[in-house]
């Protein structure tokens, strides 16, 4: 049996063709590269990034079925610690895969039984107890150790990875998925997420960083970042104050501006969908992580659609409707006629046929799928992050602001992104803060996609983010092995070397004693010529850096400094003169000055060019794999590895 083929024709036929042309692209991409040149003879990591809800599960399936077709016969699905998750994984690899033996967490005399007479996926939550259990069956069975094991990490940079990494011991469930591969003598282990900054900064040590990368690109119905946080404000984004989730809480009016104003949106777009052969439509609200405003939230929701029913007939009611519908038609031409529509929802509100659900870890699994059919409210938290997908969510109600915001969790929380959305009736409510935070976030990830697309292997892939956000949590990255440059610093190598002198001589000929506007690539090359022969400076990390801002614009220019015969003695502190340092600072650009000297004062007669740098003011940049101290002229805390919280006068911070 061809698994891949009979998986490509169910989804061609049941879901989308678009989707499994994208499937088979996938397919035909990775596993020529990957999969085929497997040497089942070693534990090899990977991964796979996708947008948020592109479609990942989908292409993943694939990918196994390819495996299947390869030969692998064990396979393990791991969701994140989240019964919602792991339940709808687990149905959806049901009706899926339905050519595979597919067992629950629990399902152990299944999987004994099946015995490898089909291909067998185990649908896993990361959590210690479990994966422990099944371990300990891997490890007992008689048909698992002489076979690779493929195991599926389904957001692969939550929960797998070490949090107690500088504490130099192992988190629980990072040494067992390390366990559950030891059980065969080889396997394939396949990141997959749509956030995958705390993976590509992983140390090579750690065991969990990938060699192989790949981005799929989403069908083209997919609604995603640059669809909703584009760098000019889109029709879809209904900016409300950014203290109006507090307002919410504390008094007794319901605000007008945004929750008033998304519910009432969110009628109208379900009467449409409705009236027009739809079966669902929903509207999530995520304003905390605490549970105890969940509640607050959906009474206050109650209230007002309540009093929506006992004033359905006043003119102040069907006026703010009519507002609101006319807002909509903007985008909406053929929006169902307003009366229709306006019966159509008070008779929904009569019939209480209007779902509010409260989905938070308290819900049971039963509560947490009731959104899949009818008109809904849902109002969470973290439960209704991760992975998990909500059937037509047409309006969303986003007021969450963290302290210390990450981007990773922030861009999991974007459950607007996917497919079986009207582009047209989309609609996301939120404070102008969190839309420039998103905004931000997005260009970052276009420019990682880009970086992977180049360069499948992951090395050398920078990660830039606004001043205040992290990019990841700093429990999973090893301190040890990030540098951490400023801008608006100089760096130099206390050590220098030439690596051909006289070829810097000529690439630098032209150039008398002046500072001169140059392309980065001539910097680039430039770097590549000169070093260090201690750990103290590093060429190849600023030349990373240049290279992702040529990525992003290949005409990107710098500013380039000559000095001739300068008689400077060795230790001489930053071989910078007050002048130069001033000229420098003038340009908001990469800045490379360079000094040659004479050879005199510590030198041995040897006549060498000195290179210093500064990267961008508005900065900071961690390069990973970075086992040495830089060379500065200003102050640069030492706590800025110890705390990748940092706070430092600049915009951006920049990871690699």
């Amino acid at each position: 049996m061809n698994y891949l083929e009979q998986y490509l024709m169910r989804i061609n036929k049941e879901k989308d063709s678009s989707l499994a042309e994208s499937i088979n692209q996938t397919v035909q991409d990775v596993v020529p590269q990957y999969i085929s040149k497997f040497s089942f003879r070693e534990h090899v990591v990977s991964l796979l990034v996708g947008d948020v809800q592109s479609g990942k599960t989908s292409h993943v399936f694939g990918l196994m079925c390819a495996a299947a077709d390869e030969g692998f016969v064990n396979f393990i699905f791991l969701t994140t610690d989240n019964i919602l998750l792991q339940q709808q994984t687990y149905r959806r690899a049901e009706k899926d895969l339905c050519d595979f033996c597919i067992c629950d967490e629990n399902d152990y005399l299944k999987f004994f039984q099946n015995n490898m007479k089909k291909p067998c996926v185990i649908v896993l939550k990361k959590n210690g107890r479990i994966l422990k259990q099944w371990k300990n069956n891997l490890s007992s069975s008689n048909f698992v150790a002489g076979n690779p094991l493929f195991i599926v990490d389904d957001e692969g940079d939550a929960a797998s990875l070490n949090t107690k990494v500088n504490k130099n011991t192992r988190s629980t469930i990072n040494r067992n998925l390390d366990e559950i591969k030891r059980t065969t003598t080889s396997s394939i282990y396949m990141q997959v997420t749509g956030t995958p900054q705390s993976i590509l900064l992983q140390s090579r040590e750690s065991g969990w960083r990938p060699y192989f990368i790949y981005y799929f690109k989403p069908g083209k119905n997919y609604l995603g970042g640059d669809f909703f946080f584009s760098l000019k404000l889109p029709p879809y984004i209904i900016l409300t104050d950014n203290d109006e989730a507090t307002d919410i809480l504390v008094d007794e009016e319901f605000p007008e501006n945004g929750l008033k104003n998304a519910l009432v949106t969110h009628l109208l777009t379900s009467a449409h969908i409705m009236l027009n052969g739809g079966n669902v439509c929903n509207f999530l609200i995520h304003p905390s992580v605490k549970i105890n405003q969940h509640e607050i939230f959906a009474g206050k929701i109650g209230e007002y659609l309540n009093e929506i029913l006992f004033s359905y007939e006043d003119e102040i009611t069907i006026n703010f409707f009519k507002m609101t519908y006319d807002k909509l038609r903007e985008t909406k031409r053929d929006l169902v006629a307003f009366d229709k529509a306006y019966n159509y929802i008070i008779n929904q509100l009569k019939e209480d046929r209007i779902g509010i659900l409260v989905l938070n870890s308290y819900s049971s699994y039963e509560e947490n799928t009731q959104y899949e059919n009818g008109i809904n409210i849902l109002v969470g938290g973290n439960s209704l992050g991760r992975g998990v997908t909500i059937p037509k969510l047409q309006t969303i109600y986003y007021c969450r602001v963290a302290k210390n915001p990450q981007a990773d969790t922030m861009w999991q929380h974007a459950r607007m992104f996917g497919y079986d959305r009207d582009p047209e009736l989309m609609r996301v409510f939120m404070p102008p803060k969190l839309f420039k935070l998103f905004s931000d976030i997005n260009r970052t990830n276009r420019g990682i996609i880009r970086q992977i697309e180049k360069n499948s292997n992951g090395n050398d892939i920078k990660i830039v983010y606004p001043l205040g956000m992290q990019p990841t949590r700093k429990s999973v990255i090893d301190k040890k092995t990030v540098g951490v440059y400023s801008g608006g610093v100089n760096y130099f190598p206390f050590y220098p070397v030439n690596k051909d002198i006289s070829l810097l001589d000529d690439m630098l000929f032209a150039f008398s004693d002046d500072v001169y506007s140059v392309s980065l690539k001539l910097i680039g090359k430039i770097l590549d010529l000169v070093g260090s022969e201690a750990d103290d400076w590093s060429a190849t990390s600023f030349k990373g850096f240049i290279n992702y801002m040529l990525a992003g614009n290949p005409s990107q220019q710098g500013e380039l400094i000559v000095r001739r015969n300068r008689d400077i003695a060795k230790g001489t502190g930053t071989l910078l003169s007050p002048n130069d340092r001033v000229l420098g600072d003038r340009y908001d650009d990469v800045v490379l000055t360079m000094y040659k000297v004479t050879g005199d004062k510590g030198w041995n007669g040897k006549q060498m060019w000195i290179p210093n740098i500064k990267l961008p003011k508005g900065t900071i940049y961690y390069s990973g794999e970075n086992m040495f101290q830089q060379n500065k002229d200003a102050s640069c805390s030492q706590s800025l590895l110890n705390d990748l919280s940092v706070v430092a006068e600049s915009d951006m911070y920049i990871w690699s």
